[in-house]
């Protein structure tokens, strides 16, 4: 009995780190972190090759990333949807 005991624990503890990792995954903190980091290296790549506004054009990339985020859950559902 003790090694079942074991399994369903050592499952539980899975499940929780999976939940976790599914949370953060989905999590406005991941995404706004990711889009300042994407605005941050646009930024010193452009000023580095010395395109014209570094600091505005750097916004599109990092915009379209938050865009990104916002439209796959609806894609996911139509695709889960047609497995279904």
């Amino acid at each position: 009995m003790n090694k079942i005991e074991e399994e369903i624990r050592a499952i539980k503890e899975r499940n929780k780190r999976v939940e976790l990792d599914k949370a953060w995954e989905t999590s406005w903190t991941r995404v706004i972190s990711i889009a300042i980091m994407t605005y941050i290296i646009i930024v010193i790549l452009f000023l580095i090759i010395k395109l014209p506004n570094p600091f505005t054009n750097a916004l599109i990339p990092a915009i379209a990333f938050i865009l990104s985020t916002l439209t796959l859950p609806f894609i996911k559902k139509a695709w889960i949807g047609g497995k279904k």
